[in-house]
This record gives C-alpha cells, structure tokens and sequence, in this order.
C-alpha cells in the first residue's frame, strides 16, 4: 500500500523517531510503513490518521 507518511513526517519536520514516538511504535516499524514493507493495522492507522489530522485515505492509497 502505497502512503503520503513521510511527506506530512517531513512537512511537520519530524524525524522517523519523532513520529515513532508520538504513535508508541519503533522507529524501524515508521521506515517500514513509509518504504511499503509493512501496511500498519487498522488501529495504527487510525493513531496516523488522528495525529495528523486527516482521514485513513488521505494518507493510505491502494497500490
């Protein structure tokens, strides 16, 4: 599933660690979400989604 994740992440300045934080996950899980290795369950995606005040589709789009 391609994503905007690192987009908005730089947009906000944030580093990887910064959002790995903010959402309580690792900062290898915020690399593998943005590279495409690893599509985040539905409850994280939600805590994405919240964090930067946007819908799960505007950040999520299907490959």
């Amino acid at each position: 599933m391609k994503n905007r994740l690192k987009v908005l992440r730089a947009e906000r300045d944030w580093s990887q660690q910064d959002l790995a934080d903010a959402l309580g996950v690792s900062r290898q899980s915020v690399n593998a979400i943005e590279t495409g290795k690893y599509d985040p369950s539905l409850p994280l995606a939600f805590r994405i989604a919240d964090l930067f005040e946007l819908t799960i589709e505007a950040i999520f789009v299907r490959d």
